[in-house]
């Protein structure tokens, strides 16, 4: 293997150890504590937490924002292919042009999504009062490393780049804001707990 393949590799195995290690501490911490008496039960609301209160009919955020919750939810899906696309891309498989190009139209979109996601925070001074120079990077690293997989599938001569940008975007997750990918569920736990203690989650 290239120096830059290990660089990444390594980067993401950093990645990986330091998000376990947050896992674990999660786990230590045990499950919130509520000093009223239970009213409900926790498993149903958590998993209404995970599920149906997800839905953009449940969320205000969502539905008077739909376009983008739309946006959010491709841009991650592009996130979560263009992870499983590294593997194959340095492993060097081959992608019939077909797939190729679908994959591609795919990432497009979600690219654009992202793009649109962050000069939207950038221009409304209300998301751009609220955010911090994280908020901004994080868009920025994902946006372009879905940018460089759809590059990477069709011009291999760019492989240098392309694992030296998921090098820094590896580097970057345990430490900025792309740590929700682990966070978020423990939020979505920790607010099924609560409601399903008290009896408000899952409705009736």
């Amino acid at each position: 293997m290239t120096w830059y393949e290990w660089t990444a590799l390594c980067s993401l195995g950093f990645s990986l150890g330091t998000m376990l290690v947050y896992l674990i501490r999660l786990i230590r911490m045990g499950s919130p504590k509520d000093e009223a008496p239970p009213a409900g039960e926790v498993a149903p609301a958590v998993f209404y937490s995970m599920t149906g209160a997800m839905s953009p009919t449940k969320k205000e955020s969502a539905y008077l924002h739909f376009p983008t919750y739309s946006a959010g939810i491709l841009f991650h899906l592009g996130t979560f292919l263009s992870f499983f696309l590294f593997f194959l891309l340095w492993m060097q498989i081959p992608f019939p042009l077909f797939l190729r190009l679908l994959l591609s139209a795919f990432l497009v979109v979600t690219v654009a999504c992202g793009v649109g996601i962050l000069v939207k925070r950038m221009v409304k001074s209300e998301l751009r009062s609220l955010s911090n120079p994280d908020d901004f990077l994080s868009n920025i690293l994902v946006t372009l490393f879905q940018a460089g997989t759809i590059l990477m599938m069709s011009l291999p001569e760019i492989r240098a780049y392309y694992f030296i940008l998921a090098s820094f975007l590896f580097l970057y997750i345990p430490v900025g804001k792309l740590r929700h990918l682990l966070y978020f569920f423990a939020a979505r736990y920790q607010l099924g707990f609560f409601f399903g203690w008290r009896g408000v989650w899952p409705p009736k």
